[in-house]
């Protein structure tokens, strides 16, 4: 065997068909999800550092109902192949079309809070449902 790793090896037509045929689901979901971040021209969340104004896209995980404070806050997981990312909207208890397996595109400034990164309130955008 060779010490390149395989990432660092051009990649052929049978390489990569047989990359996908030997990957998991997840992985190909992931990996969908980082070419669609790259092609909206969004930063990936890996990327995306505390105080920073950032536009990211990615798919919902997660959508819950978590009161702040006593103030009813919308919770939701944002993935987008790298790593994911609590959007969070204060004073929300539902929001037509935010709800699990959604793709969207969210602006803000991020924030750290418990070690996560948090996007409060932020301006966004829902993504079609099917492929066009």
């Amino acid at each position: 065997m060779s010490a390149v790793p395989r990432s660092d090896k051009p990649a052929g037509r049978f390489r990569r068909m047989l990359d996908r045929l030997s990957s998991s689901q997840t992985d190909l979901e992931s990996e969908e999800l980082r070419e669609d971040a790259d092609t909206a021209g969004c930063t990936r969340i890996c990327d995306c550092h505390d105080r920073q104004i950032v536009t990211v896209t990615g798919t919902l995980r997660t959508v819950t109902l978590r009161p702040r404070a006593g103030v009813p806050a919308l919770e939701a997981e944002l993935f987008d192949g790298s790593a994911a990312l609590d959007v969070v909207w204060l004073g929300r208890r539902s929001i037509v079309g935010i709800e699990p397996g959604r793709r969207l595109i969210a602006s803000g400034r991020i924030s750290m809070s418990r070690g996560r990164r948090v996007l409060f309130n932020p301006k966004y955008e829902l993504r079609p449902l099917g492929r066009e």
